[in-house]
């Protein structure tokens, strides 16, 4: 039996889907060195992956979502250098910033427990 998603988890799994769509399109903003091409289409890749799972989670309650969180923290973790790299414009750091943050709530969401309500 499927249990529905939570409020929360619906929210972080939206969020998911939002964060993986902006992977999709840093392909197509990138000017090659901010991030370089070949980050951008990793990123481009993993949410294109991402979202495919965001679509099957969404129509199948009971699907995990274990591949889907690893995918979008795989994501977070290309941002990383950013915040070690020198040259890396500030815009850029602040992308990589919220983009890292946006992740983990994403992840916690989308990772808390569903309730199953049961009736006599």
């Amino acid at each position: 039996m499927n249990v529905p998603y939570t409020h929360a988890q619906q929210s972080g799994l939206a969020l998911l889907g939002l964060l993986s769509l902006a992977d999709i399109a840093l392909l197509f903003l990138t000017n090659g060195e901010h991030p370089p091409y070949s980050v951008a289409a990793l990123a481009a890749v993993l949410g294109l992956a991402s979202m495919l799972l965001v679509v099957k989670a969404f129509r199948d309650p009971g699907r995990p979502i274990r591949l889907l969180v690893g995918l979008r923290v795989l994501s977070a973790l290309t941002n990383l250098p950013a915040f070690f790299l020198t040259g890396v414009p500030g815009p850029a750091r602040l992308a990589a910033a919220v983009t890292v943050v946006l992740t983990g709530a994403g992840v916690l969401l989308a990772g808390s427990p569903r309730t199953q309500v049961v009736t006599p």
